[in-house]
Formats: structure tokens, sequence, C-alpha cells
């Protein structure tokens, strides 16, 4: 299921917003995959739960607005060529059913103990402190001088709120004292 869902959100993305989005998504989503099946590891909610809500409202209340002020999908589109979905396309609508409400799901599934709510949790934490410094990094595919890119400025709060949150889950595999794989 982590598998599917992971290839689900990035194929969603590359069909709503093209390969470069598909690649920063991957980062998120494959990076997420590849810490779970990697850093074993009980799940303790209550550990990464306050840098969950946080980094979520950091997310909601502050990222996403800046991007619609600053206009963050037209730039997008200006570098990679695709054009700006309308919010009601199927491909939009699964990009937000397989890669955005899954991590809603993090405080029930991880508060039961489930894996599956700890893939969620690694996914999200790395696509918000991972996947967003693309922000600073996607200044560099324009033909201007360095310079402010739509995001870019609550990707300041947005990464190290992440930060925080992957740390309980390295460490919770690091005192399991076990880096395999899940048993089928």
């Amino acid at each position: 299921m982590a598998v599917t869902l992971s290839v689900l959100a990035v194929a969603s993305g590359y069909l709503a917003l093209g390969g470069l989005a598909a690649s920063i998504f991957a980062v998120g989503y494959v990076g997420g995959l590849v810490l779970w099946l990697s850093v074993r590891g009980p799940i303790v909610y209550r550990r990464f739960r306050a840098p969950y809500w946080l980094t979520l409202a950091a997310f909601v209340l502050l990222h996403k607005p800046e991007e619609r002020y600053a206009q963050f999908f037209d730039v997008l589109a200006q570098i990679s060529g695709t054009a700006i979905p309308q919010s009601t396309d199927p491909a939009v609508l699964l990009m937000l059913a397989t890669g955005f409400l899954p991590w809603l799901l993090i405080p029930w599934l991880a508060g039961q103990s489930r894996d599956f709510g700890r893939y969620l949790a690694w996914t999200f934490f790395a696509s918000m402190g991972l996947s967003e410094l693309a922000h600073f990094v996607l200044p560099l595919f324009l033909a201007q001088p360095y310079h402010y890119f739509p995001g870019m400025l609550s990707v300041v709060i947005l990464a190290p709120l992440a930060w925080w949150g992957l740390w309980p889950l390295a460490q919770a595999g690091a005192t399991s004292g076990s880096a395999q794989p899940p048993a089928p």
C-alpha cells in the first residue's frame, strides 16, 4: 500500500503539474518511503504530535497562502513549460487525494501504532522538510539573478518544523536497534 501511494502521489503530480513538479514530489514520497523502509522502530505518536500539528499549520496557513499570493504555479509553469491546471481538473483532484489528504490520517493511524501511519509521517515530514527546499533551487532555473521565489519565505519556518518531526522518527529507529525492512 505504501509503494502504491508513493507511486500514485508522484504520478498524479506529473499528470497535474509536469515532470519538474513530479521530481519534487518524488523527493518527499519516494524519500519518505525509503526512510520508512530503512529506519524501523515503534510508532510513538506523542513524540512527533507537536511538530506534526505545527508543520501542518505552517503548510496550510503560511506556505500555501504565500504560494497563491506570489503566484507560485505561474512561475513554475514558466520554468517547466507545463500549463497551469484548473483546481477541478481530475489530475489535480487525484494529486490532492494521493498527495495531501492521506497526511490528515497520520494522527489517527500513528496514534493507533499502525505502521502505515509511520510511513505517512515519514512522507509528510520528508515532503515538508526536503521537497519544499526546492523553493531555494527553482530560482536557478530562471534567466534572472537569484532572487525571491514564490513560497520561499514560509519555507524558512516550514522546513525546520518538519526536521523537528523527522528527528523522533529517526530516533525511534535508532533506539529500536533495528534497521531491517518489515516482514512481508
